[in-house]
This record gives structure tokens, C-alpha cells and sequence, in this order.
């Protein structure tokens, strides 16, 4: 039986401003996010809150918006919670707006799903797994590094690269702003994997893997098959599995030449001296893993959302070693995404430093249902989902019912609704009385029941 697993999504969204005459915007992107945030203060009194649906919303540095979704251990689970981040968000954006109407200003607020704004300025999409506290984990996560970097073949978000020769198309927009494999440090060097050690659990069980290198997707097959690729070299490396040996000579040197060529055909030096294009890296991961799973009877255990995963990661990489892009272009997010700027490219004449092409490309990552391309794609199938729309809309108001996520989100609904003072972080429920806090701490992330956390309620 494959072992539950907690994972969880953190996307950094970018804020920007367009008025409706055409003229430059007056509002600073400061204003915008205070305006954005307006309704969270009123609710929490704070741009830092929990929501019923136990994810976190909040305003980070640099005046990004920014949704933690709460602990999944489905793959189904964390692509609803994602999405329904972005619906979130879009109704606060929806309400700034029609205030900024109402007050007769010309500005209105777009969020934009994605990772470099015009200015080159890089904001992330983090992913976090919860693992086993392992003595050897450094090595573990060094063996994945080859891994993380040749994923973007298949999760990358494309992206528009501003050079002095001209403007081209590359694979993915993160790939050009990291600068280490492995560190500590999240903005400094920007990793790979940051290994601050805070599992948000118990430390003597669990520690948190964090990764900062890929790109935030609009398509909902790309965000299924990061997390559930990624979820089965876990599953290996927790059964006591050796990776294959593919460390590569230059890591930051590879992931960008990888990015930089979209036919991938480039190959990169691995540390033993042999060649190997990003496709044949991640067919020897893909291979043992599913020869992993076979072995062990895992595919028996996997869900549909799991399992349709699993099947796509070889059958991505056969299509797109024949160079069959269009057979993946309602899936994978480059692709899907590169075909559009093409064909807009040619019947225009275009070059690729054309700035319509610079405001196609951020319309596809607009979560504006009238002005984002990626969702209006998706209402018309172009774009295949992963999980339905119901599920989406579930996943605004309630937590995933089968982690820690769900105590959290009862204990904000009934204290909320009970006008009750509260706080709460990922571990903590705080229930604030006037002779003092009542704390519940909930180390296991793995449990959605407590009796403590129970007549915490009776309390409120």
C-alpha cells in the first residue's frame, strides 16, 4: 500500500494595473494590492488570513498576492484547492474593481498567473511535500536535482526571453532565475530545493520539502503531472530506492540551455561525462519509477487522477521525442501556449520583440474571465481539466477532508461565523477568551479528527 502523503501549493501572483482610457494608471501597485485586499481586512483585520477552506491568503513582499492551498494528500484534491485559489482571488479583484467604478477611476486591477513580470522581476510557485526525517536527506534531494531540472519539458509555462539579439520562445519561465541546486536560502540564491528546515508538523517525523523551481500553470494537466511525477520519486526514495545516476556537470548552466531550446534536442553533460537531451533524463526517472511501482503492486492502489498521471508522463515524453507538440497542446501548458503567440506571430509578420505578442502572452496567464486567454480555453475544452467545475467551487469554502486542513478550516468557519477572536497558523488553533488563549496544536498532518479540536468548537 503507497503511503498517504501531504502536499500543498504556494502561487505568487503578479499585480498589475490598466485604465480604461488608455492612459497611464496613477495607481501604485501598493495602492492596487491595499484596494485588492480590502475585503480580507475588513473579515480578518489583516492581509495575512486562513480561510474556512483551510489555505492561507496573504500579501507578500513586493505587494504580490499570494495563496498557500491547505494540506492535500490527493492529486484531484490539490489541483481543485489550486484553481479554486485563482477563483478566490478573482472575486477580489472583481469587488476592486467595481469600487474603483463607483469612485469614477479609470484604473482597473488584473492578477496574472505567472512568474516574470515586463521589468524581469521573478515571483514563484512553491511546491511542498511532506516527507519521512531521513539523516541522508541532502543526498536524497541531490539526486533529484536532475530530476527538477528536466521536468520543465513537460510542466513548463513558456515564456517570451527578452536577449540583445532579439526575442525568442523557451520552455520555461523560472529556468533563467535560479541560481543553486541546493540551498537554505529562498531569495538570495533562489534554489532549486530550499531546504529551510519547518515541517509544520512533527519534527521528529516529518520534515518539509520545498521546491521553488517551477513555474506556475494555467493548465490543470501540467499541475496534476508536477506534483504527481515528483510524488512517485518520493515514493522511492522513502523505500529505501537508489536514483538513477544522473547528476548533471553544471546544473544552472543545464536548466538554462534546457529552456532555451524548444525542440529539445539539446544535450547536457552529466558529472560521469556521458550526454543526454532533457527527454532521455526524464524517461530514465520515468522508467524507475513505473518499473518501481510495478514491482511493489503499487498501481493497483492509485486513484484515476493518479494513475491518468502516471500514464501521461511516458506517454508525454514518446510524443515528444517524435516531435508531436500538437498531440499535447491541450495538456501541457509551453506548448498550448506557444502555438497560440506562433500562429498570432506568422499571419501578423511578427517578430518575437513585438510588445502585441508581450500582451498576448500575459493574457494567457490573466485570471480575468473575460480577458484571460487560459480560461477561456478551458471553458471551451482547448485546455483539458483535470477535476470538474463543481469540485473547483467546493474547494473555495471547504477543505480537503482527509488531512489536518479540514480541523482548521471548521475550527475558522465556526469561529468566524461565531464573531469569536481567533488565531490560527498551519499547526495552531487559538481560540482568544478574555482570562486568556486556548490552544489546540495539531502535529499530524495526516488527521482530519480530534477530539481536542472538538470541544475547541463547543468552546466557540
Amino acid at each position: 500500500m503507497i503511503p498517504k502523503r501531504v502536499m500543498g501549493v504556494e502561487t505568487e501572483y503578479g499585480l498589475t494595473t490598466a485604465t480604461t482610457t488608455g492612459a497611464p494608471s496613477s495607481l501604485t501597485p501598493e495602492d492596487a494590492a491595499q484596494r485588492l485586499f480590502k475585503r480580507i481586512v475588513e473579515w480578518g483585520r489583516s492581509t495575512n488570513t486562513f480561510l474556512t477552506n483551510g489555505s492561507r491568503l496573504y500579501l507578500d513582499v513586493g505587494a504580490h498576492p499570494e495563496f498557500a492551498s491547505a494540506e492535500c494528500d490527493s492529486i484531484a484534491d490539490l489541483v481543485a484547492m489550486d484553481r479554486a485559489g485563482d477563483l478566490i482571488f478573482q472575486s477580489m479583484v472583481d469587488e476592486a474593481n467595481r469600487r474603483l467604478e463607483a469612485e469614477d477611476m479609470p484604473e482597473r486591477i488584473h492578477l496574472i498567473k505567472n512568474n516574470v513580470d515586463s521589468a524581469g522581476n521573478s515571483f514563484g510557485c512553491h511546491e511542498n511535500y511532506l516527507i519521512r526525517r531521513r539523516r541522508d536527506f541532502r543526498a536524497r534531494v541531490d539526486s533529484l536535482v536532475p530530476f527538477f531540472i528536466t521536468r520543465q519539458a513537460l510542466t513548463g509555462a513558456g515564456h517570451i526571453r527578452k536577449q540583445p539579439g532579439g526575442a525568442v520562445y523557451e520552455i520555461s519561465q523560472r529556468a533563467d532565475q535560479m541560481w543553486d541546486a541546493i540551498s537554505s536560502a529562498s531569495t538570495r540564491s533562489r534554489p532549486i530545493v530550499n531546504t529551510r528546515d519547518e515541517p509544520h508538523g512533527d519534527i521528529e517525523k516529518y520534515r518539509r520539502m520545498h521546491v521553488i523551481v517551477g513555474d506556475s500553470n494555467m493548465s490543470q494537466t501540467s499541475t496534476a503531472l508536477k506534483f504527481a511525477t515528483t510524488e512517485m520519486l518520493l515514493v522511492m526514495i522513502e523505500d529505501g530506492v537508489i536514483m538513477p545516476d544522473l547528476k548533471l556537470q553544471d546544473p544552472m548552466r543545464s536548466i538554462r540551455e534546457i529552456s532555451h531550446d524548444v525542440s529539445l534536442k539539446t544535450t547536457v553533460e552529466l558529472e560521469n561525462g556521458r550526454m543526454r537531451t532533457a527527454l532521455q533524463i526524464q524517461r530514465e526517472f520515468a522508467e524507475a519509477a513505473h518499473n518501481h511501482y510495478d514491482r511493489q503492486g503499487y498501481f493497483a492502489d492509485l486513484d484515476d487522477t493518479r494513475s491518468a498521471m502516471v500514464t501521461l508522463w511516458i506517454e508525454a515524453l514518446d510524443r515528444l521525442e517524435e516531435g508531436d507538440l500538437d498531440s499535447l497542446s491541450t495538456k501541457l501548458d509551453w506548448i498550448a501556449k506557444h502555438n497560440i503567440l506562433e500562429r498570432y506571430r506568422t499571419k501578423g509578420g511578427l517578430s518575437w520583440d513585438d510588445p502585441r505578442l508581450t500582451r498576448l502572452e500575459f493574457a494567457y496567464h490573466d485570471l480575468s474571465p473575460a480577458a484571460g486567454l487560459a480560461t477561456s480555453m478551458e471553458k471551451q475544452g482547448l485546455l483539458e481539466s483535470v477535476v470538474t467545475e463543481e469540485a473547483v467551487h467546493h474547494a473555495i469554502d471547504n477543505p480537503p477532508a482527509t488531512t489536518r486542513a479540514a480541523l482548521r478550516g471548521r475550527f475558522v468557519k465556526a469561529a468566524s461565523e461565531a464573531r469569536r477572536d481567533f488565531m490560527v497558523d498551519w499547526m495552531n488553533l487559538r481560540l482568544l477568551e478574555a482570562d486568556g488563549a486556548r490552544t489546540v496544536i495539531l502535529k499530524d498532518p495526516f488527521s482530519p479528527v480530534d477530539e481536542r479540536v472538538d470541544e475547541l468548537l463547543e468552546q466557540v
